[in-house]
């Protein structure tokens, strides 16, 4: 869950970071009364949630009041990277006399959280890596607050700003641990000529998984269901089949418009068959996955649906070597709900290719129905290979 950006400071300030003065604007005319209110040069920052708004033309540096109002009409006006622009900040502008870049994120090398910081903040930090520190950060033990200093240090920091900057590090880990974040970065953090560290612009991301921890947070900001890509009716009566039967998982779905059905699953080899598939030039009609021994019964109703669209004209049933799933309860169903629609197995099914618990049984009941299978001697890259030949 990305906050924008107005949300991600509220969260910063509440753990005791500065951030700049500002007021909220649904219009331009409020836009211009909260310049008036702040009294000094603002930059107007639509809340969108992406960055590189600044690279994207989506911000407006404005030092007089008059300036306000065709401004903000200007970025209302425009969407920015694809998103309408409803709700802008306006924010005092803030004079640096040092920009920091403070972050931490997961790194998959690592599999565990890392501080990044460097003293070269900006638009450009992703191209600057040979300058970031990074330093791994613990879900188990606390943070040190010499680790913090380290870093400061690293970042050739001295006398007070060293010990603000040690401060700031160690409000960042702590925001990023207490809200169960996936991402925390300020970019950039500025360093004032009066010795104030402020966090200009921030983001935050929240692990949607740990939000029942967060109900305060989410409700405050309207968290429920922001990201999700809306369903299709497709893809919502899948997630229906899947959910009136709690046996095995059989409902990820996700529509796509080409010709080939798909049930397909095994410990991550799903994504490896959707992009064989890609790879091969056939045109998937859905992703779906499967697994830990759904019924018969899910099985045939979701083998329905996919071939319920038109331009579906055959369906692969392709998995690793399973032994969570029987093969025979997924032959079953898949010929069952072919049946059902009236078509022929043999013709409908370009392959099956499902090795592991009740094969046998599995393998007897498409060789009855003469439907093309294969075992655990052809890879599931090969399988894919042959229903592109037999296309061709």
């Amino acid at each position: 869950m990305r906050l924008l950006e107005y949300e991600s400071k509220t969260l910063l300030r509440e753990m005791g970071m500065e951030v700049p003065l500002g007021r909220l604007a649904h219009s331009p005319e409020e836009a211009a009364a909260a310049a008036k209110e702040l009294g000094t040069a603002v930059v107007l920052k639509p809340q969108v949630p992406i960055g590189g708004r600044g690279k994207a033309g989506g911000l407006a540096f404005v030092d007089r009041e008059t300036e306000v109002i065709p401004a903000a009409e200007r970025l209302f006006a425009t969407p920015l990277r694809g998103y309408e622009v409803k709700l802008l900040l306006v924010e005092q502008q803030i004079q640096a006399r040092q920009e920091f870049y403070l972050g931490i994120t997961y790194d998959p090398a690592a599999r565990g959280p890392v501080l990044l910081a460097s003293a070269a903040g900006g638009v450009e930090i992703e191209a600057m890596t040979e300058r970031v520190l990074r330093r791994p950060l613990s879900l188990v033990r606390p943070w040190p607050t010499f680790r913090s200093r380290e870093v400061a240090a690293g970042l050739g920091l001295t006398g007070p700003a060293l010990l603000r900057m040690t401060t700031a590090i160690d409000r960042l880990v702590e925001t990023f641990l207490k809200f169960d974040a996936l991402l925390a970065e300020i970019n950039p953090l500025m360093l004032t000529d009066d010795g104030r560290l402020v966090a200009v612009d921030a983001h935050i991301e929240l692990d949607p998984d740990a939000a029942f921890r967060h109900q305060d947070v989410v409700a405050r900001f309207g968290l429920a269901g922001r990201g999700e890509r809306t369903l299709s009716e497709f893809e919502r009566r899948a997630a229906e089949i899947d959910q009136a039967d709690h046996r095995g998982v059989a409902g990820r779905m996700v529509q796509f418009d080409g010709d080939l059905g798909l049930l397909i699953g095994g410990g991550g080899a799903s994504l490896t068959v959707f992009d064989a598939v890609l790879d091969a030039g056939l045109r998937p009609a859905n992703y779906c996955e499967i697994g830990g021994n759904p019924s018969v019964w899910k099985v045939k109703e979701l083998t329905k649906l996919i071939l319920s669209q038109p331009q579906v004209k055959r369906i692969a049933v392709i998995m690793n070597v399973v032994s969570n799933t029987r093969v025979d309860l997924v032959a079953r169903g898949v010929i069952k709900g072919i049946l059902e629609l009236g078509r022929d197995p043999a013709t409908t099914i370009a392959a099956f290719r499902i090795p592991g618990s009740w094969e046998e049984e599995g393998f007897a009941l498409l060789q009855r129905y003469g439907v093309p299978f294969y075992t655990r001697e052809t890879s599931m890259d090969q399988v894919v290979a042959m229903i592109a030949q037999d296309k061709r």
